[in-house]
């Protein structure tokens, strides 16, 4: 009988204790739901669609809880990238961003990216706050940030410091690190007499590594507790666009490429992940977007901006360097951007040497081929074209040689296929067959922009899958990215809207 009463006496306290811990763990999900409660995801067209509401810190963990496997994955292919290109370990870029870049960036978006780690913590990935500020910065340390920090050290060092240091690089590697800015992206804004409604329309694809664009699927609706609502594209754990194409709810538009070969930081600017996201958070116009993407410009990711207005119809091209910004705007015209600096001055001041009359280079021969399809098309563009823009394979160099339109995918093409190309894209650093080139695409117009609208396409916009094992099978020198390349397969043009439900 005693020990019926000791067995009894030992399970009701067992079960008090599991019952302690069922109420202790509900208590704990109880809490993390509450931040969650505004905040979903769904699958769609190859994308994932992510709606974020609330305070910043409540937002920054909604997308670190929601997209956690997402941003562990997406993290160790840019880790694995970075440290490759650069031949520097992770250690350096989260000493960056905590040195560097966390004490310029503002309280509201610190409380984002805190939010962002808490969330992926909450959800068992270990990655800290310095890890997720690197990752927000994958487009601005390794190419703009390290250049940069090169030149100055050796800047510094003396003759016999100097031989050292080459010494030691050749003792590192055979083949050291050709680190320039990407060109990333094709892009048009188009009005007035160019379009089929006279309104705004807007279109671009990202140009990036497969690695990286394989994982660039997200859609982000961000509906914050300060400033406009947010439509954009995105990259896990990332706060801003970062391949930068949005609306926001006051009307503006935008989207950009970046400017090649460009050279310039500031150490003690403000990040650029952070200025592109508040100014599309914050603009009510163009005159504001401009303010705020060049308030504290450190130089990182330095873009051709291409703004427009649904209000008023008019559109804008930023071309934001360090020193030279110079901006063009109007109400009946076009702007097209493929990586080429447009000013004369910033040009030679702020870049390492770009050619504008290089017809071959692909930032050029798409410029042509840009300026072909606008003249082609004026006063019908629409969205219908702005696909047919996005996915277009002519390489302007080739007809220009040929004297006719050869349907050729390769890194002169709007749909860039740089895999194709045994040339690569000696501008950028890119070697030939480089797996890279156009990963997805975007478009809108005023009447979508007015109701918080895009078009969007996974993979390249001309409907081509890339095949890993096929590419890796035929150029085994990529093999160093075969534990984290994958397929990237295209997916159908697919509308998304702010607010929109699985």
């Amino acid at each position: 009988m005693g020990n019926m009463i000791s067995f009894g006496s030992r399970l009701i306290a067992l079960l008090l204790t599991l019952t302690c811990s069922v109420l202790t763990a509900s208590t704990r999900d109880s809490s993390a739901d509450s931040r969650l409660a505004k905040a979903y995801r769904f699958e769609r067209g190859g994308w994932t669609y992510v709606h974020l509401e609330g305070s910043p810190s409540d937002i920054g963990f909604q997308h670190g809880y929601l997209l956690a496997p997402e941003i562990a994955d997406a993290f160790a292919a840019i880790k694995l990238y970075d440290t490759h290109e650069t031949q520097r370990d992770w250690e350096f870029f989260r000493t960056a961003a905590r040195q560097m870049l966390w004490p310029h960036i503002d309280v509201e978006y610190q409380q984002e990216l805190q939010g962002i780690a808490d969330g992926l913590k909450a959800h068992g990935v270990n990655l800290d706050l310095y890890d997720v500020v690197a990752l927000n910065a994958f487009e601005e340390l390794p190419d703009y940030y390290i250049p940069w920090l090169s030149k100055q050290t050796r800047n510094k060092q003396t003759p016999k410091q100097m031989r050292q240091s080459a010494d030691d690089k050749r003792a590192a590697s055979s083949r050291p690190p050709n680190l320039l800015p990407p060109g990333n992206c094709s892009a048009f804004i188009a009005t007035g007499s160019y379009t089929k409604d006279h309104q705004i329309v807007i279109a671009h694809n990202n140009w990036t590594s497969y690695l990286a664009g394989e994982r660039w699927v997200m859609i982000f609706d961000i509906v914050p507790e300060h400033g406009n609502r947010v439509l954009m594209d995105g990259f896990p754990g990332v706060i801003t666009s970062d391949d930068d194409f949005g609306v926001n709810s006051a009307g503006i538009m935008i989207t950009e490429t970046t400017i090649t070969q460009f050279e310039g930081w500031d150490p003690n600017g403000k990040p650029e992940f952070m200025r592109s996201r508040k100014a599309l958070q914050y603009a009510n116009s163009i005159d504001d977007y401009v303010r705020i993407i060049k308030d504290g410009n450190n130089g990182g990711y330095a873009n051709d901006w291409l703004i427009g207005d649904r209000n008023t119809g008019e559109i804008a091209y930023l071309e934001l360097g360090l020193k030279n910004t110079p901006l063009w705007r109007t109400k009946d015209g076009y702007f097209v951007s493929s990586n080429f600096a447009r000013d004369p001055k910033l040009i030679r001041e702020e870049t390492s040497g770009f050619n504008p009359d290089d017809a071959s280079s692909s930032p050029n021969a798409r410029h042509h081929r840009a300026d072909d399809f606008m003249q082609a098309t004026k006063g019908q563009i629409d969205i219908e074209l702005a696909e047919q823009f996005l996915s277009d394979h002519v390489d302007r160099y080739e007809k220009t040689t040929l004297d006719k339109e050869v349907d050729q995918p390769n890194e002169r093409t709007l749909c860039g296929h740089v895999d194709n190309s045994p040339r690569g894209i000696k501008e950028w650093g890119w070697d030939a067959y480089d797996p890279a080139g156009a990963v997805q695409g975007k478009a809108s117009d005023s009447a979508m922009a007015a109701k918080m609208s895009l078009v969007a396409h996974t993979g390249h916009p001309c409907g081509e899958d890339f095949l890993a094992a096929d590419f890796l099978e035929h150029h085994p020198e990529w093999s160093w990215q075969k534990p984290l390349l994958r397929d990237m397969k295209a997916g159908p043009w697919t509308v998304f809207n702010a607010g929109q439900k699985p």
